[in-house]
């Protein structure tokens, strides 16, 4: 299973407009998608669904059908993960629907991580709660990938939506607080594989017979750029100071590397998955539209100009898709734009 998180604790980077294309891109290659959404915020859900679409699920008069429905009976002590309820938003496009509810999670996941360094078997249930919902929903889909969003934050939350990931993609604005950001996030996902792979020496052998559990990779596979200004080609000189300094940091902060790195910017760096424009006032349209940027036509308003950017995001993420899966080793299908 092929799960990749798109993490970053510094909000407002574009990271939910980022999985979001990314899924459909992916399943214009072929390719079967599962995005869940794990930010108690749902921006994600807002995103692929309507909110008349949205109240269905959270009718009083039938079962939920959100990620917290899936994890409510482990979490309330009346079973084990539930099978996630998958809707169904294009032929190789599912969704596991986010939940407000799932910031209330925090305080239990807080409380059995440390329970696992005493061999509780509950505790270990509880910490990899959302690999397990991930498995049963990829099953049903018969997914190739699944694509994680979450929220800007370093708690336990994050915590044990990370360890059921294989990789980590990070999205960065092109300013001082994600530059910043950097510096926290890369110890802090060291941190959590190391703690994570301690626990895992220390679980009970019985366990095993009846979980399977996470193996906590959380491998940083690179660093995208988002919603930089461009004039004639270049960026503009407020955000050159900061894409400047974002390889260095990166290779000190995330991946560790002691060796000094000469400065650069992120179009000569290897770790740079992309650097993605402002695409103008193509957001609103495809918001309107519920349809990723790139999709939009001369129907849904995107005629001159806008046209013609539409085809450049099209380019954009599907080079972007396509270093994506190669990075992580997934194998896709080519595809006519």
């Amino acid at each position: 299973m092929n799960i990749l998180a798109f993490f970053n604790n510094k909000g407002g980077v574009g990271k939910t407009t980022l999985v979001y294309h990314l899924a459909w891109m992916f399943a214009e290659m072929n390719l079967s998608v599962v995005a869940a959404d794990l930010d108690p915020q749902m921006n994600l859900t807002s995103m692929f669904l309507e909110e008349d679409k949205l109240e269905e699920f959270w009718t009083d008069t039938e079962p939920s059908r959100t990620v917290a429905s899936a994890l409510a009976p482990l979490l309330e002590g009346t079973g084990d993960v539930a099978d996630p309820y998958v809707t169904g938003i294009a032929e190789r496009i599912g969704l596991v629907v986010g939940d407000l509810s799932l910031s209330t999670v925090e305080d239990e996941l807080s409380t059995q991580w440390p329970n696992c360094l005493d061999q509780k078997q509950r505790a270990f249930r509880v910490i990899s709660v959302f690999w397990r919902m991930l498995a049963k929903a990829a099953g049903q889909r018969q997914a190739d990938v699944v694509l994680i969003d979450v929220g800007p934050s370093l708690g336990a939350l994050n915590r044990a939506a990370l360890i059921a990931a294989n990789h980590v993609v990070i999205p960065l604005g092109p300013d001082l607080y994600s530059v910043q950001g950097l510096k926290n996030l890369g110890p802090t996902l060291r941190c959590w594989r190391k703690e994570w792979q301690d626990r895992l020496k220390r679980a009970p052998k019985s366990l095993g017979k009846t979980t399977e559990l996470p193996k906590g990779q959380m491998n940083p596979v690179g660093y995208v750029v988002l919603q930089h200004a461009v004039r004639l080609d270049r960026p503009v000189k407020a955000y050159q100071r900061w894409l400047d300094r974002v390889p260095s940091v990166y290779r000190k902060w995330v991946l560790a590397e002691t060796a000094d790195q000469p400065p650069g910017s992120p179009k000569d760096d290897p770790h740079c998955l992309a650097e993605l424009k402002h695409y103008r006032s193509l957001m609103p349209l495809a918001q309107i539209a519920r349809k990723p940027m790139f999709l939009l036509t001369p129907a849904d308003g995107a005629i001159g100009g806008h046209y013609k950017a539409a085809r450049a995001c099209r380019n954009d993420f599907s080079a972007l898709a396509e270093t994506l899966l190669e990075r992580c080793g997934i194998r896709g299908t080519s595809h006519q734009p």
